[in-house]
């Protein structure tokens, strides 16, 4: 028994009060976790889908870029490399999901015209082009997927821990207490009743 809540039944309250409080955060937490596990299984799903197509589209688009190569010369498809402007579209927002905010990336449709003078260039690198920038699409869906797992494997921890303190530590702890409080109160209300029919009966033999 706790030694600061000595057996009164405003203790006997609070500690009931604790108990409840416990016990209904236990829930909530255990709640919360079994969510953001679903949440974080339906993404890993999705992410070893992403992994399977981008290994596909990825061996595509080195094939594309090798007959490119050979067709208009490693030189030239490196200088139009460089000459293709950085991707600035690209914005980060976020969801909130039982209080974890998860990324949500997004990319503003670009100008589909070609970056690139059509006068040294084949179809190879056409192709090749538009492979990577599939690649690309689907690596920024991939991190905001794997991002997202990380931080709810990181809360699903938090809150698991927390889970296990309330249901191992606190309210083991609160039940002890409220039973020790309930069995001495219980056992001064016995004395007291004992004692008051002493007291009547030695009344009653006093008036006899």
């Amino acid at each position: 028994m706790d030694i600061t809540l000595f057996p009164t039944k405003g203790n006997l309250m609070l500690a009931q009060n604790t108990l409840a409080l416990s016990r209904q955060g236990y829930e909530l937490l255990d709640k919360k976790r079994n969510i953001l596990m679903r949440e974080m299984m339906a993404l890993i799903d999705k992410a070893k889908a992403l992994h399977s197509r981008i290994a596909v589209i990825f061996s595509d688009a080195y094939r594309a870029l090798e007959s490119a190569n050979v067709s208009i010369g490693i030189n030239t498809v490196e200088d139009i490399g460089f000459a293709i402007p950085v991707d600035e579209n690209i914005k980060i927002k976020f969801r909130s999901v039982m209080g974890v905010e998860l990324p949500v990336v997004s990319k503003k449709e670009s100008e589909t015209a070609p970056m690139y003078g059509l006068a040294m260039t084949n179809s190879a690198l056409d192709e090749a082009v538009a492979k990577f920038m599939k690649v690309k699409e689907l690596t920024l869906e991939l991190a905001e997927i794997e991002t997202s797992v990380y931080r709810l494997a990181v809360n699903i921890g938090k809150t698991q821990k927390r889970a296990n303190s309330l249901k191992n530590i606190m309210i083991p702890k609160y039940e002890g207490i409220v039973k020790n409080i309930q069995d001495v109160l219980d056992e001064k209300e016995r004395e007291e009743f004992s004692r008051l029919k002493i007291i009547k009966k030695q009344k009653e033999n006093s008036i006899e």
